[in-house]
């Protein structure tokens, strides 16, 4: 489906790009595959970025502050602050090779092909999950930055803005109080308004967007003694970035401890860190805000929401799905979340 914003316009996602790109629907099979294990691939709007190998954008530091006038006085100019930011783009491969035999066997070698590679399809899907989240470009420099290292301190900053500026972003990291001490758990949940002016997926200039499947056709193998048969070989690309335009419409709601998820008091607390988190964005206008969870919290909330322990947590439709929602938002559960993150603080 397409990426629906509240203000009746359109971005495409990976689905609807590669259906765009692939008429008879094969490469968007496999993108549908890869929504499966994680729907967050299926939110993120795609834009094609303005540099081959990432994309540079032009962040607001600061807002100039007017002044009210009084006649027989003058105004001194402002001017507002800004930094260029430039967002990378990570370079995802993969291979599946099956024995040529054995897929005819079957007797629809398109068919078991196929079947074969969705292991590898998942395992691309988890790993560009894992990295919208986690990726840490300082770690990891053939990767991208991804949501977890941007708000995981007053660092995350890079020293670019002002003290102000500083402290309003702090507001976008809410501490739940976990510590991850001796026998907890932590992890984390993030509200993220998707949109061109907010945050959005990326893939490099003059590029295809999404997974590309290369089917490289029957060729010589190897065994693990060096011994030679036939078979086929599918290749797999995945060029993506993220990037945050405007680091206002993100919020992680960070150290839950996993043990406290059955404690009322625990669950009320996180209800108002998740009401805090959708008045800490400027404005809904500007994007499609979505909640995603680790499983536990998940299931939690889901659980909460049949049994009307919250009247903010409902069930609504979205891509064709029941999913929960908190307040009309939708609540994504993200296998790709840790349940082990270290704390932050």
């Amino acid at each position: 489906m397409p990426y629906v914003l509240y203000n009746g316009g359109e971005l495409p996602n990976i689905v609807t790009v590669t259906k765009r790109l692939d008429p008879d629907g094969s490469i968007a099979s496999i993108a549908e595959l890869l929504t499966q294990y994680n729907p967050i691939i299926e939110d993120v709007p795609l834009i094609e970025g303005n540099l081959p190998v990432g994309h540079r954008h032009t962040v607001r530091a600061d807002i100039p502050e007017p002044t009210w006038r009084r006649l027989n006085y003058g105004v001194r100019p402002t001017k507002s602050a800004t930094a260029q930011v430039d967002e990378t783009i990570g370079m995802l491969e993969d291979y599946s090779e099956v024995d040529k035999d054995l897929a005819m066997l079957n007797g629809n070698t398109a068919e078991f092909r196929m079947s074969e590679d969705e292991p590898h399809l998942e395992g691309m899907s988890n790993t560009m999950a894992q990295t919208i989240f986690y990726g840490d470009t300082s770690v990891h420099p053939d990767r991208f930055l991804g949501l977890a290292p941007r708000y995981a301190s007053i660092a995350g900053l890079g020293g670019k803005f002002n003290a102000q500026t500083n402290s309003e972003y702090l507001k976008h990291i809410i501490d739940m109080g976990g510590t991850g001490g001796a026998g907890s758990a932590l992890t984390s949940l993030y509200l993220v308004c998707w949109g061109p002016n907010t945050v959005f997926g990326i893939y490099p200039k003059g590029s295809k967007a999404g997974l590309i499947s290369r089917d490289l056709g029957e060729v010589t193998l190897f065994d693990n003694d060096g011994g030679r048969f036939q078979g086929y070989r599918t290749h797999y690309q995945w060029k993506m970035g993220l990037a945050v335009r405007d680091w206002r419409y993100i919020v992680r709601i960070a150290n839950i401890d996993l043990a406290d998820l059955d404690d009322s008091d625990a669950q009320q607390a996180l209800y108002r860190a998740m009401i805090k988190a959708l008045h800490t964005i400027p404005s809904n206008n500007l994007g499609r805000p979505v909640f995603y969870a680790a499983p536990a919290v998940s299931a939690m909330l889901d659980l909460a929401a049949v049994e009307k322990a919250n009247l903010a947590l409902g069930m609504s439709e979205v891509f064709g799905r029941k999913i929960t929602t908190f307040r009309g938002v939708p609540i994504r559960h993200c296998n790709a979340i840790l349940e082990t993150e270290a704390q932050v603080s």
